[in-house]
């Protein structure tokens, strides 16, 4: 109309499309971006009205271009994500009439659509209020409203697509056209919001102990914008204050009130603490992709223990023997810690794969769901969080091949157990592959693809690269011989390999030796640390749990391991209150913190006499003979913490190993730890 037109009002357009004036001025935003494209502007004068200024030539271009456009339609699905985003996004009622007006559909229709609203939105703990002749609105808290728009943006709009969206406005290049309902949803938030956020993400991002995987980093910033959107609106959240006690020392704690500070700056306004708290919750429940072979928080030892059961659980049933598989173990850890902190706090989960994994891994799929009710008493699996599980444990069941040549590059961003087992799969069933490299969608830029013989992706790249493979996460019979095509072909031709090592290693050489050195040095120099002091303490008299603690402290004084008893002996109390730290079917308790107190890593056990009564990490009261002390300074080397989660997880790794921390043998513990040890270090160097 602006094209043919000589410009006209707000009013005239809202006339002629029969829409409302505020429909007018929203959809006109989506205008002005695409007439930027074409290199043409929207000139808007107060009581004149609209017209479409520029070069008769890329009128022409834009005209042209829009004879090419055909009417989208939405499918049912896609309409209600639309009529739920609306109704989210106001507190204010709103007329049957009005959204089935806005949607070219009938009331009726709408009324239908309600009804499938009204079962999604009881996932979120929110309530659907329809009266006649008051229109129909939503009812909940702030923080379940705010769920459910996130899981709108993540649903419907592309991973690709978002990611693409961000780069090319922070590069300000010319914004593609993302399909009808992504542009919609991504309505929901200010676009130079996303790139400010995104920004302030990337700013801290270096300082987390893992990567976020790129499912986590777009729901961060979608979280984020949503945020800022609704406090701007005046709808607050309300975050649970005891809670938010607990999770005040975390450095995801810190990061987050790193972010909200620069938004502050950067948005000129006031958010609140409990903002604070519900990104914190996301850094914590985030999916993470993490290099080190052992995990390196106190609080994930519980959940060691718990994982080292569910692997026990499924070997069993499926008469494998999954305990010697240190990955398994590790990945599993990785994920669990922020799979129970969705979980216990009730944050919903989007599993892409659930319907796949559910027809090609059934056997495997009931085996975990029964181990995670026998295991985790008391905890409720969604069905979403199980598929997640059983990527971790098919990608464990699948047998390694000798690899031979070829240099491969997968591009996934479902998360550890996805992209692990794709890589499993394909040196699996094509031998010739030497080395596979996993990436991410943010590295995209980073990444020499020429350095790779093959490129294989789950997601689809459009324009971004024009060479690659599509697969499927979970990798079909018919892409497997597809990819198998491909390697025969490049054999034939003879493509030349190139080093991998061109796109992945970075910086000066001589840096890079440096680096290597000082983290040889730190593994050796702790090791051996650890195992020269090494003691096994005999406690004869009759003590309580906190007696025997300050006993502990005091030694560790004398010893020079820590400055202050009573700091100590605090960190480890407040660690214990936090939850049991007694091993279940053992005598064991695994006392360990980290604390501005502590001058370096030390393990030590406590052997007594007369057991005392300590509450588990199952949350039942058991008897405990033997202490075993782990402390760490607040601010230790990646190296410390790893060589110390490495004893964590060796403590309940077997009954050999339970059998032999038991044993209160200084003798016999020591040698144990000498050799599990060495073999460590060894990997390491």
């Amino acid at each position: 109309m602006l094209l043919q037109e000589n410009g006209a009002t707000i009013q005239q357009l809202a006339s002629n499309l029969e829409v409302s004036g505020r429909t007018i001025h929203r959809d006109l935003k989506s205008v002005e971006d695409t007439l930027d494209y074409y290199q043409l502007s929207l000139n808007k004068k107060s009581g004149v009205g609209v017209k479409v200024n520029g070069s008769k030539e890329n009128k022409r271009k834009l005209s042209l271009a829009i004879t090419q456009v055909e009417h989208t339609d939405y499918t049912p699905d896609e309409r209600q994500a639309i009529i739920l985003s609306t109704l989210l996004e106001t507190s204010e009622p709103i007329k049957l009439f009005t959204l089935a007006n806005e949607l070219h559909v009938t009331i009726a229709t709408v009324s239908n659509d309600l009804d499938k609203i009204s079962e999604i939105l009881e996932t979120y703990e929110l309530k659907l209020i329809r009266k006649r002749g008051y229109g129909v609105n939503i009812s909940g808290s702030e923080s379940n409203k705010r769920s459910a728009l996130s899981f709108l943006i993540s649903k419907y709009v592309d991973e690709l697509d978002f990611i693409i969206f961000i780069k090319e406005n922070i590069e300000k290049k010319s914004k593609q056209q993302l399909d009808s309902i992504s542009e919609r949803l991504l309505g929901l938030v200010d676009q130079s919001k996303l790139v400010t956020i995104e920004k302030s993400i990337d700013h801290v991002r270096n300082e987390l102990p893992y990567e976020l995987a790129d499912s986590a980093h777009i729901g961060l910033v979608v979280h984020l914008a949503l945020a800022i959107e609704r406090l701007q609106q005046g709808e607050r959240i309300r975050f649970d204050l005891n809670y938010l006690n607990e999770i005040k020392d975390t450095k995801e704690y810190e990061i987050a009130k790193n972010i909200i500070n620069d938004l502050e700056v950067a948005f000129h306004m006031s958010i609140p603490k409990d903002e604070i708290g519900y990104i914190t919750m996301h850094l914590l429940g985030a999916k993470i992709r993490s290099d080190h072979d052992y995990l390196v928080e106190e609080s994930s030892l519980d959940i060691a223990f718990k994982a080292r059961e569910l692997i026990n659980y499924v070997g069993d049933r499926l008469e494998v023997n999954l305990t010697e598989n240190k990955h398994l173990f590790n990945d599993l850890v990785t994920h669990l810690k922020p799979t129970m902190y969705r979980i216990q706090k009730g944050m919903h989960i989007k599993n892409p794969l659930l319907t796949e994994i559910l027809n090609d891994y059934k056997e495997l799929f009931i085996t975990l769901e029964d181990g995670c009710k026998e295991v985790f008493l008391g905890t409720e699996f969604p069905q979403e969080e199980i598929a997640y599980l059983v990527l971790h444990f098919a990608s464990a069941t699948i047998r390694r091949e000798e690899p031979s040549e070829l240099t491969v590059l997968v591009i996934c961003s479902s998360g550890i157990g996805t992209s692990k087992m794709l890589a499993t799969r394909l040196i699996q069933e094509i031998p010739e592959i030497a080395k596979i490299d996993n990436r991410s969608l943010f590295e995209l830029d980073e990444i020499n693809l020429n350095s790779y013989n093959l490129v294989i992706s789950t997601i689809a790249f459009r324009e971004k690269i024009s060479n690659y493979i599509l697969v499927s996460p979970i990798l079909t019979e018919k892409e497997i011989d597809r990819i198998k095509t491909i390697v025969r072909q490049q054999r034939k031709t003879g493509a030349k390999k190139q080093l991998v090592t061109e796109s992945i290693v970075e910086g000066d050489p001589q840096e890079r030796i440096v680096t290597r050195l000082q983290r040889m040095q730190n593994y050796s120099k702790v090791t051996l640390d650890l195992l020269i002091e090494f003691k096994v303490h005999s406690i004869k008299e009759i003590l309580t749990k906190e007696e025997i603690l300050e006993v502990a402290c005091e030694n560790l004084k004398e010893a020079q391991n820590i400055n202050n008893s009573a700091g100590v002996f605090k960190a480890l109390v407040t660690r214990e209150n936090l939850g049991g730290i007694g091993i279940p079917d053992t005598s064991l308790a695994l006392y360990h913190a980290r604390s501005e107190f502590v001058r370096k890593p030390s393990f030590t056990i406590y052997a007594l006499e007369h057991p005392v009564t300590i509450v588990g990490m199952d949350d039942q009261d058991m008897q405990a003979n033997t202490f075993l002390l782990m402390l760490l300074p607040e601010h230790s080397n990646s190296e410390s913490m790893e060589i110390l989660s490495y004893i964590s997880g060796l403590i309940i790794s077997d009954q050999q190993s339970i059998t032999t921390f038991q044993s209160q043998q200084e003798s016999i513990i020591s040698q144990f730890l000498y050799q599990h040890l060495n073999s460590f270090i060894n990997d390491k160097l």
